[in-house]
């Protein structure tokens, strides 16, 4: 199995979430780290990148201790963290962009609180797989929701600002820290009410 290359543009697009959420968390007692993987794609049942953030998790655990943990991910990053969130240190769940084909599993999602952030013109990942997995989520036991962006991209190029402000104010809303973003917080009180019609488009 190849590792991914070391200038992987889809691992530098997720650092300006990491220094959005560490200007967030700035003063407080939060540590931010990230996952490399160490072969490249998903690789069937193998799962190669839900097992890399699951090893990442044991030894985060061993540095810190026992806190509350929100993983966030991109594309196959967002099926990575989801697939990961049953470990035990985990509360809560950012997904951007997550690859959910049809029949992933969710009952590890159960008690944790999911945010799924999609665009609604997104090529490469169906967002229709964020709101069902989300609607599959809540059934099994999670507190999830998912919102679309209008006119953005897979990338998260389009309408860059919003995704990070939705991402970090998700993060820092998970860890207790403030109330979630507008959009995030009615597709919560939109799913809590059992309202089946499309989420808001932030």
């Amino acid at each position: 199995m190849a590792a991914p290359a070391r200038l992987n543009p889809a691992a530098a697009r997720m650092l300006p979430f990491t220094r959005a959420v560490l200007k967030a968390t700035e003063g407080c007692d939060v540590v931010v780290g990230r996952v490399r993987y160490r072969h490249r794609g998903w690789n069937g049942s193998r799962a190669d990148a839900a097992r890399d953030a699951l090893r990442a998790l044991d030894e985060l655990a061993q540095l810190v201790g026992t806190v509350p943990v929100v993983l966030v991910g991109h594309s196959m990053g967002g099926r990575a963290v989801l697939a990961a969130a049953g470990h035990e240190r985990v509360t809560g769940v950012v997904g951007l962009a997550p690859w959910c084909p049809p029949d992933e599993p969710v009952e590890q999602l159960a008690g944790r609180r999911v945010v799924l952030l999609h665009s609604d013109r997104d090529r490469v990942t169906d967002p229709r797989g964020s709101v069902e997995l989300a609607a599959r989520a809540r059934a099994a036991g999670s507190d999830a929701c998912a919102v679309l962006l209008a006119g953005s991209d897979h990338a998260m190029l389009r309408r860059a600002r919003t995704w990070h402000a939705l991402a970090t104010g998700s993060v820092t809303a998970l860890l207790g820290m403030n109330p979630f973003p507008e959009a995030v917080g009615e597709a919560f009180t939109r799913a809590a009410g059992g309202r089946t019609e499309p989420v808001r488009r932030a």
